[in-house]
């Protein structure tokens, strides 16, 4: 008996949805809903019948379209997008509606209503890693577009897909008010260096970026402005958050651009030099995000100057330092201490590369690497080592029950270097703390993952609360 013939054809496939539409829903149902019935009537099914684009489907808050052309498909999400900026424009942040846009090539089987197949999913599935106001498409679609569309997509490397059994190659556009008319997307994001001195004498580098409101990020190990700027790993979330707010970071004493012979590491110095920076800055009010041993470090700031902290943020992080937790785990750090003192400053890197695999597990070769070189170019084997000791010693249990300000605070599910459970603490321990589980694996989180995004867009909200 003959097999039966199935139909096939090569097309993009264009998936996009709005984000945040529960909580939009949620929050005026008919407005939303009345909302998004504009937006289609008057932008969005008009852009797709201009670049020749077919609506196979449409869903609740998006639809699925396919294009003869990946050229026609990624126009169409630009055009439509900007046009979202343009729209939104005059409406709260709270209230916007901003679609995410996933864009592949792929064989698809036509039924009826519908379309089916790997490409159709993988769509579906980078439309989940765009950014609200943003595009995310395949390598297949990137060798299309490249030369033919004036815009520069961010490489996000191989990401791991639900369902989809390899790799997918992948690259984002985030569409920005700062896009000029001549249709350039490189925002002219510049850094401001700047040095000041701690009161036993210290320099202290410190950066100033972007514009808006002031959200000031403490330091924590290894960090080097300039290095971290131009850094893949790091440089898309940096400029991410200069694109809203005037971002201010510094390098840690003994870290990066910061003097790296020090008299002195403890917490203590750590909140003071957080009282140096933002002197400096001249900053009254502000809120303060912290990252893994930098969430400490806000801890103790926000008790100490809660009139000046207006909210903040905890990513990764803990109240009680490694050493402190269990003997288990005291031996298991002590271990890799004895590591950092033999082989931190040499030019292998097998030595950096364990705490590589801690920080984040789910790096590619070429963003191993990178890590690796970041970690000798921000600090000698001797700081490295007195950091080390200093982060694994720290106790503010006692400080969270006087945190007085609005504190949001994340952390990933399998974090290998800081425990998931700490972040729990942290959050059930500082008054009307916000908590949120965020999936994955990566301590430092990698471009593009949907760890990534939600981050993000958690902070976007919050910050937008006040």
């Amino acid at each position: 008996m003959a097999e039966e013939r199935v139909d096939r054809r090569l097309a993009a496939i264009f998936a996009a949805d709005v984000a945040g539409y529960s909580r939009l829903m949620g929050r005026d149902e008919e407005g939303t809903h009345a909302a998004l019935k504009s937006v289609r009537h008057s932008l969005f099914d008009p852009k797709i019948e201009q670049h020749h684009g077919r609506i196979v489907k449409s869903t609740g808050d998006g639809a699925l379209v396919e294009f003869a052309s990946a050229v026609d498909a990624v126009r169409c999400a630009i055009e439509i997008q900007r046009g979202m900026v343009s729209r939104n424009k005059d409406i709260p942040n709270d209230r916007r509606i901003e679609f995410r846009i996933g864009i592949n090539i792929g064989d698809i089987i036509p039924d009826e209503a519908d379309i089916y197949g790997d490409g159709v999913n993988i769509a579906t599935r980078l439309e989940g890693l765009a950014r609200p106001n943003g595009l995310c498409i395949s390598s297949q679609v990137h060798d299309q577009v490249e030369g033919k569309i004036p815009f520069t997509f961010q490489p996000l490397g191989p990401q791991s897909l639900k369902n989809i059994d390899k790799r997918v190659e992948a690259f984002a556009l985030d569409i920005d008010e700062d896009f000029q008319n001549e249709g350039t997307n490189k925002i002219a994001l510049t850094q401001q260096i700047n040095y000041c001195r701690a009161p036993d004498q210290v320099r202290l580098a410190w950066a100033k970026a972007g514009r808006g409101p002031p959200l000031v990020r403490t330091a924590n190990w290894l960090n080097h402005l300039e290095y971290d700027w131009q850094n893949p790993l790091r440089r898309a979330a940096l400029q991410n958050l200069a694109k809203r707010y005037t971002l201010i970071r510094y390098d840690a004493r003994g870290n990066g651009m910061s003097d790296w012979d020090v008299p002195e590491i403890s917490l203590d110095a750590w909140v003071s030099d957080l009282e140096t920076v933002v002197d400096a800055a001249g900053l009254e009010r502000f809120p303060l995000l912290g990252i893994s041993q930098g969430c400490a470090v806000s801890i103790a700031y926000a008790v100490r100057h809660p009139q000046r902290v207006s909210r903040l943020i905890l990513y990764g992080g803990f109240a009680l330092g490694g050493y402190k937790r269990s003997a288990e785990e005291r031996e298991q750090r002590k271990a890799m201490m004895t590591l950092i003192k033999l082989g931190w400053g040499t030019d292998d890197p097998a030595f950096r590369q364990l705490f590589t695999s801690r920080i984040m597990p789910d790096a590619t070769k070429e963003q191993a690497d990178a890590f690796n070189e970041l970690q000798r170019m921000t600090a000698s084997a001797d700081c490295a080592v007195k950091y080390y000791e200093t982060v694994n010693n720290i106790d503010v249990q006692y400080l969270l029950p006087q945190v007085s300000v609005p504190t949001l605070v994340l952390h990933v599910r399998g974090d290998l270097m800081q425990p998931f459970e700490e972040g729990r603490k942290l959050a059930a321990t500082i008054p009307g703390a916000r908590f949120v589980a965020l999936q994955g694996h990566n301590h430092m989180l990698l471009p593009g993952e949907p760890a990534a995004l939600r981050f993000f867009e958690e902070l976007e909200l919050f910050l937008q609360r006040g």
